[in-house]
């Protein structure tokens, strides 16, 4: 599985633009999120589909998530949301 390319990330704008409005997510690269200094997300793709890797719990390692779909994208939303709470 690739990371994913400029094209992939211009399809996952909105997305995107969702997770940039996160105070705790500093994007270093295009389509690559911190949580102060540790990486958080990232994004990958393959014949599948699109994938997340994301660190929903600090201490533990990345998660992989479907985020192709609206449905998807708007679950990993919702649980970007509940690790970000405080």
């Amino acid at each position: 599985m690739k990371h994913a390319t400029p094209a992939t990330l211009n399809e996952l704008t909105p997305l995107l633009d969702r997770l940039r409005s996160f105070d705790e997510l500093i994007e270093k690269s295009p389509g690559s999120f911190y949580r102060k200094s540790k990486a958080f997300l990232h994004f990958h793709e393959d014949p599948l589909g699109i994938f997340v890797d994301v660190r929903l719990v600090p201490a533990e390692p990345f998660t992989r998530l479907r985020v192709t779909t609206q449905r998807e994208r708007a679950e990993f939303i919702a649980q970007v949301k509940r690790a970000l709470a405080p």
